[in-house]
């Protein structure tokens, strides 16, 4: 019995040695990966897409290169299935390594927080160049390729920004600017194409 606790004890230190290191930060030079902003043209009358008992209406083309701040994967709960992944993004100098070394990042609870000693940017610049998003994978190859981006990486991502509902009154709405912070100024990205797109 202690041989076999034992045993298992190893396999999970093992495995999360694997996971550690297969999604362990990636440390680019200096310079900016990702100097332009997402791309997003709006839906005045958006097409609703079934995953699940979610339905998903589409409020907006959205298409972005950014760098991976953080990512935080989630695997409990029906927002877990909807939603195994966020990714903190960032563009602009929010994609610079020189300027990053100034500011500690982290995510909890579905939210992407940051710190600062001192700014190396002006504040309202790290607030509408960088972003919390909710991954939402269009189908198993999405979400293959979610599952192998590390922070520190450059992704390009292509699909829509979308609410999402369930029948009960449940809804979740995405945000539609890159101006907004707090509650609410995430954006819910259903993710029909991801690529690795690091120099």
């Amino acid at each position: 019995m202690r041989k076999l606790w034992i045993g298992a004890t190893l396999l999970l230190v093992l495995w999360g040695g694997v996971s550690w290191w297969n999604k362990r930060p990636l440390h680019p030079p200096p310079g900016v990966l990702a100097p332009d902003i997402p791309e997003q043209v709006d839906i005045d009358d958006g097409a609703q897409l079934q995953h699940g008992d979610v339905t998903l209406t589409t409020r907006a083309r959205f298409t972005l290169t950014a760098r991976v701040l953080s990512r935080a994967d989630y695997s409990w709960g029906a927002d877990a299935k909807l939603i195994p992944e966020d990714l903190a993004l960032g563009w602009g100098r929010m994609s610079d390594s020189a300027v990053l070394a100034n500011i500690d990042i982290s995510q909890s609870g579905r939210f992407y927080y940051w710190q600062v000693k001192q700014f190396p940017i002006p504040r309202r610049e790290i607030e509408t160049h960088s972003a919390n998003m909710h991954m939402i994978p269009a189908d198993p190859g999405v979400l293959y390729e979610l599952k192998k981006v590390r922070p520190g990486e450059v992704v390009h991502i292509e699909g829509f920004l979308v609410d999402a509902s369930r029948p009960g009154g449940w809804r979740w709405k995405t945000s539609m600017t890159r101006d907004d912070v707090g509650a609410g100024a995430c954006e819910l990205v259903y993710v029909e194409s991801l690529e690795i797109d690091t120099p």
